[in-house]
């Protein structure tokens, strides 16, 4: 369980890094559409939300999109070498598990791969 925990605490930060342009993108957008409003990366249009001129925030939400260009890229990289190592511990682990068998069945211990074998 405190491996799911932790492998949790460390996946949620990274795919919020990858999405969070899209997510502020995709909101002004349905905030503008649900308002009558025209969102566009061109120029500031005037959006009354709720008595509220809300037009440079929308357009700065929907500009922030272009972050993805970055955090994509980087969050993909990311994810990749939390995967990688993801792998790694369970190799090992998987090792541990063999030679602590092998040593409760009284069976002589497991060499490791990369050790030669007696002629």
């Amino acid at each position: 369980m405190k491996k799911l925990l932790r492998n949790l605490l460390i996946l949620i930060p990274i795919l919020l890094w990858m999405l969070w342009p899209a997510i502020l993108a995709g909101t002004a957008g349905s905030i503008a559409s649900a308002n009558g409003c025209e969102l566009n990366e061109t120029v500031i249009n005037s959006c009354i939300v709720n008595g509220r001129e809300m037009g440079d925030t929308l357009y700065s939400m929907g500009v922030m999109g272009w972050f993805m260009l970055v955090t994509i890229p980087t969050g993909l990289l990311a994810l990749l070498i939390f995967l990688l190592l993801l792998l790694i511990e369970w190799i090992v682990g998987r090792r541990k598990a063999r030679r602590r068998q092998s040593e409760q069945a009284g069976s002589p211990p497991v060499p490791p791969a990369d050790a030669e074998l007696p002629s």
